[in-house]
């Protein structure tokens, strides 16, 4: 065939605006299902890869103690100084935490976290020395008395812990009333953090 000669133009034949267009519409709509298909077959392989989480947990009872303490008025040498008084809202927490890998899993810290108008406000649970010495220093918190929790605890494959902690607030308890909610954080080694929300009941004594 001569290069010159020419296969005779059809698209003449075609109404004006539709010969370039003529079986696009097959082609939009075939894009649109195989981004589709694409789309969920990721999907899927990224939720099937995807590990559970290595601990999971419960927060089984929260109580708040509001405390307002007040100095002596007076010094080492019994000159009368200033008062100074302060307030405070002890959080005793009851939580169960389950190790449901194969690895054993170390804590490392337990926070707790509330969030006020001024933003959000944390604190660090006390070791096991210390919440014993808050019942040593105020006997007449020993109805809050548990099994405390440490946040240096190892949690064997299966395990279940449960325990207490305690955090402290320096704040009024009208600031604490108001709060615009209340959850914990627990770290774990080598893990992200475990977060567990509260929104039940926190019983106040």
């Amino acid at each position: 065939m001569s290069l010159l000669q020419q296969t005779p133009d059809t698209r003449e034949d075609a109404p004006p605006g539709e010969s370039y267009t003529k079986g696009s519409g097959h082609l939009i709509l075939g894009g649109i299902i195989a981004a589709v298909v694409v789309t969920i077959a990721v999907a899927i392989y990224v939720k099937t890869g995807e590990k559970p989480p290595a601990a999971t947990g419960e927060i089984v009872d929260v109580v708040a103690h509001p405390m307002h303490t007040e100095s002596s008025g007076f010094d080492a040498n019994g000159a009368t100084i200033a008062k100074e008084s302060a307030d405070q809202i002890l959080v005793f927490t009851h939580v169960r935490l389950h190790n449901q890998s194969k690895q054993r899993i170390f804590l490392h810290e337990i926070l707790t976290n509330i969030t006020l108008e001024d933003g959000i406000h944390s604190s660090y649970a006390a070791m096991p020395n210390e919440y014993e010495r808050i019942f040593v220093g105020y006997p007449t918190l020993a109805s809050f008395h548990g099994t405390p929790l440490s946040p240096d605890s190892t949690i064997e494959p299966g395990q279940t812990r449960e325990g207490t902690f305690v955090s402290s607030f320096r704040v009024p308890k009208q600031q604490w009333d108001a709060r615009k909610s209340l959850d914990f954080s627990f770290g774990f080694r080598y893990l992200p953090s475990l977060k567990l929300p509260y929104t039940g009941t926190v019983t106040e004594r």
